[in-house]
């Protein structure tokens, strides 16, 4: 006959442990402390079996004979209740061993090793200590686009619109990752693609007029703070490349007899090896640094530190200490100074402008065509370029 609520509460232990059956293998071992334990047995072709389903009361009635019709059911498709519960078991253990942090420090790994540059590393790492704030310690199988939505929304909270979009980004990252390791199934951001606020992109700053780019160059030429700086801010004016690979420029990457420089893939923001041709005007500059600076690593090291390069603020700072506000000029704008002046004066091919500025062409061959094709013709646009600027400073 069934038990009941009531006559299970009543059980009262005994000198030895003793069962009471409810029905269909299903009964209650009272111990001799009084303990309660819900056991079921059952054959597994033709074998006896036991299957622990928990202790009343917080395995109550209802639960114990859902979970009894739960075996059951396994039972009818040849499938043992009791392995199947420790095999839930053990893929809970692996699954708390594969954690959103535990994958996301495996993932930062992976890009070490494919020689990303340490400005990318830093971020990569700066997103996954956010991510993992929320859901680190959570098994990656147990994260849910609804999770990952709420870590989203506390940034866009605080106005940070262009950092939720990085880090649903970044985290999609570890997700697929995981996907690939064959530690989930599938990426739950995707689902979020248009749930967050789209930020308003800014383009960099940058002055593209003739006559107000002179008066620019003529106030870095009477610049009175350090000479690297000034320094810094005439060869990025030359070189059109970006302020970081100015500051972190090293004298080993100058060739003074061919007059190139050459900056490698691991310093490139494409990850591709690129030359500058230098003209006369920033090898004279080169030079003046050179009895600055040329007994050490950088060209432009950091006022503390000979082993470390220049502070990322200091161009952007000098610009501002000048008086031009960070919406009129930033020293990434000097690019945008080049590319457009370049490409309106009709004289160069826009091709060997691209190449110059190091903006990789998407196409294998047409890459490695342009890459040959367009090296005479971007010495003599470096020389214009110079010259150009020298005239538009004596305006």
């Amino acid at each position: 006959m069934p038990l009941s609520d009531v006559q299970i509460r009543n059980l009262k232990p005994k000198e030895k442990q003793y069962k009471i059956s409810d029905f269909e293998g299903l009964y209650v071992l009272v111990k001799p402390n009084g303990s309660k334990l819900w056991q079921m047995k059952y054959r597994y072709f033709g074998r006896e079996r036991l299957l622990s389903l928990g202790a009343y009361p917080a395995v109550s009635l209802a639960q114990a004979r859902k979970l009894k019709d739960e075996a059951r059911a396994l039972l009818a498709q040849d499938i043992d209740p009791s392995e199947a519960k420790q095999e839930a078991k053990r893929a809970k253990r692996e699954a708390q061993g594969h954690t959103f942090q535990k994958i996301g420090e495996a993932f930062l790994e992976k890009q070490k090793k494919e020689g990303k540059s340490k400005a990318t590393l830093d971020k990569i790492a700066y997103h996954l200590k956010l991510a993992d704030a929320e859901f680190g310690r959570k098994p990656i199988t147990e994260i849910s686009a609804q999770m990952i939505l709420r870590a989203l929304r506390k940034q866009e909270a605080k106005g940070n619109y262009e950092t939720a979009h990085r880090l649903r980004a970044r985290i999609g990252s570890v997700f697929r990752f995981a996907v690939a390791s064959g530690l989930a199934e599938t990426d739950p951001t995707h689902a979020l693609k248009d749930a967050l606020i789209r930020p308003n992109r800014k383009h960099r700053a940058a002055i593209t007029d003739r006559d107000a780019l002179g008066s620019l160059l003529q106030s870095i030429e009477a610049f009175e703070g350090q000479a690297t700086t000034r320094i810094a801010l005439k060869l990025l004016a030359i070189t059109a490349q970006r302020p970081g690979e100015i500051r972190h420029a090293k004298w080993e990457e100058f060739d003074f007899q061919e007059k190139i420089w050459s900056l490698p893939a691991s310093k490139m923001k494409m990850r591709r090896d690129h030359n500058v041709p230098l003209p006369a005007q920033a090898i004279a500059l080169l030079d003046e640094l050179r009895m600055i600076t040329g007994n050490g690593e950088f060209l432009f090291p950091s006022l503390r530190s000979w082993h470390r390069p220049m502070s990322e603020n200091t161009l952007n700072a000098a610009l501002r200490r000048m008086g031009y506000s960070g919406d009129e000029m930033t020293a990434h704008g000097f690019r945008a100074s080049f590319s457009t002046l370049a490409n309106e004066s009709g004289l160069w091919n826009p091709d060997a402008i691209e190449a110059a500025l190091a903006h990789v062409e998407r196409n294998e061959v047409r890459r490695a065509y342009n890459r040959g094709l367009y090296w005479d013709e971007r010495v003599e646009l470096a020389k214009w370029w110079a010259t150009l600027l020298d005239d538009l400073r004596r305006l």
